[in-house]
């Protein structure tokens, strides 16, 4: 019963089939192919806008590499305090962009709200050599937090950032989870919403290893070519990230997997909420579940097999936790963890 991460699963065979595929055969290198031009046309499409893509392979390239494209080294980027790039990116941001600030901040169920990033930018000013000068707002999509953002919070966020001159970048670990909540379509989550740069995520929803970067306004992706290759990200055999990334965008398959995600975080959540002493914590938006487990419960479920991470140390007696559901998470584990957490 391992709920440890959706990174723990595999990938869909669809993807694995793909990468065999591309194989055969000689093509041009470093993403001069036909597939990696196939990708950019399709996220085109999938957007409804004229964009830049750039593959990379982890999440973490993506997301260091946009704010570095963005942020100079004097600049800064606020964020959540809960985000992936404050927390768990050893300082990568902050490496690339070769000293910038994170400006981390605190937000109910790990989102930022437009009054909270305000009083932040109050404390800099604008031109004074002696500051920072905050150049992008981060947001994450779905959160650390399990929770999602409207396409109105978006806006929100994003019409403040750029009024202070700032652009905005999202990090779409989890995009495919987050969209399936909102109800929308790409692009009202993202570009119509104010998103400047997305670092589109398809790891985490069963591919071996396959991000892309989006940059919504092609003129905004500057030197990203540069800095991909300086870091190592350029991949001589490109076609193989680009097979992963079509064959996940083929038909609705990546929304419907991050979907049955969703919908099994969801039944855990429920079953786990009448639980005489379990809370569940945040909202249940995305494929995430956050609760307060009585240490005894949770004592007893690793001790039946059950994997996931404790989020805090214990206080009086619980444990807050996360357990995580995946594209390939077995319906039985679910219904296995809730009966042993029931005794």
């Amino acid at each position: 019963m391992n709920f440890a991460s959706d990174n723990a699963y595999g990938a869909w065979p669809e993807i694995v089939a793909a990468i065999a595929a591309a194989a055969s055969g000689a093509v041009p290198s470093y993403g001069d192919d036909a597939l990696t031009q196939k990708i950019r046309n399709r996220l085109c499409d999938l957007f409804a806008c004229d964009l830049a893509v750039f593959p990379v392979i982890s999440g973490t390239a993506a997301n260091a590499l946009a704010l570095a494209t963005l942020v100079p080294p004097h600049g800064a980027v606020v964020c959540h305090r809960e985000a992936h790039i404050a927390v768990d990116e050893c300082g990568a941001p902050e490496f690339f962009t070769h000293g910038a600030k994170l400006i981390a901040l605190e937000g109910e169920g790990a989102k930022l709200a437009p009054d909270g990033v305000e009083r932040a930018l109050a404390h800099f000013q604008k031109g004074f050599v002696h500051h920072v000068q905050p150049m992008a707002l981060s947001i994450t999509q779905s959160t650390e937090l399990g929770t999602v953002y409207t396409a109105d919070e978006t806006k929100a966020l994003s019409a403040l950032a750029h009024a202070h001159g700032m652009k905005v970048h999202m990090d779409g670990a989890r995009f495919a989870n987050a969209l399936c909540r909102m109800g929308c379509t790409p692009a009202e989550a993202t570009w119509q919403a104010g998103i400047d740069v997305l670092s589109f995520g398809a790891t985490k929803n069963g591919a071996l290893g396959a991000e892309a970067v989006i940059f919504f306004h092609p003129e905004d992706a500057g030197d990203f070519e540069y800095r991909r290759k300086k870091a190592g990200h350029l991949i001589s055999k490109m076609r193989f990230v680009s097979a992963q990334l079509d064959a996940y965008l083929t038909g609705d398959r990546w929304l419907v997997r991050a979907g049955r995600a969703n919908a099994l975080a969801r039944r855990l959540a429920d079953g786990l909420g009448r639980i005489a002493g379990v809370e569940i914590a945040y909202p249940v938006e995305a494929n995430a579940v956050f609760a307060w487990l009585p240490d005894a419960i949770a004592a007893g479920l690793r001790a039946k097999g059950a994997v996931f991470y404790d989020w805090g140390p214990p206080q009086g007696g619980r444990t807050l936790v996360r357990l995580v559901a995946s594209f390939a998470t077995p319906e039985e584990d679910v219904d296995r963890l809730l009966a042993a957490a029931n005794g």
